[in-house]
């Protein structure tokens, strides 16, 4: 079904989407300060979304014949508002790069189920991104 290159490239987005969950949602309970109150809530909101992401690729996986990772990217918490957000805004960049890397690699294997499932997850992490981005400046 489809190539090794894209069941690998899977198990990467899935590791990257379990990261984030965990990040998140340890930054929303671990976050404190001014910001805690209305940034904490945000975190978990997109740790949320991050699972389901995380979900949804496991699942595609799985009916391309491969086995999902249970095994996260490096983690990194922060210790302070802005440090998390520059954290989080660099791990959304990160899978940015990678879905429109996926997204070539399914189009090129006439896969559009997948494509299909990376652009919209990549519209998602592209709204997370702006969100972050949004809540560092000053």
């Amino acid at each position: 079904m489809a190539t090794k290159v894209l069941l690998e490239k899977l198990n990467e987005a899935i590791a990257r989407e379990i990261q984030v969950s965990i990040q998140y949602m340890w930054q929303h309970i671990m976050i404190k300060g001014i910001n805690s109150q209305s940034v904490g809530p945000i975190f978990r909101q997109i740790a949320l979304a991050e699972m389901l992401h995380a979900e949804m690729i496991a699942e595609r996986l799985e009916y391309l014949g491969g086995e999902p990772t249970t095994q996260p990217t490096p983690i990194a918490i922060g210790k302070k508002a802005k440090d998390m957000l520059k954290l989080n805004k660099k791990s959304e960049e990160d899978a940015i790069a990678l879905y429109k890397k996926i997204i070539k690699i399914a189009e090129k294997e006439d896969d559009y189920t997948t494509k299909k499932l990376f652009e919209q997850i990549l519209s998602e992490e592209e709204d997370h991104h702006n969100t972050f981005s949004m809540l560092l400046e000053d």
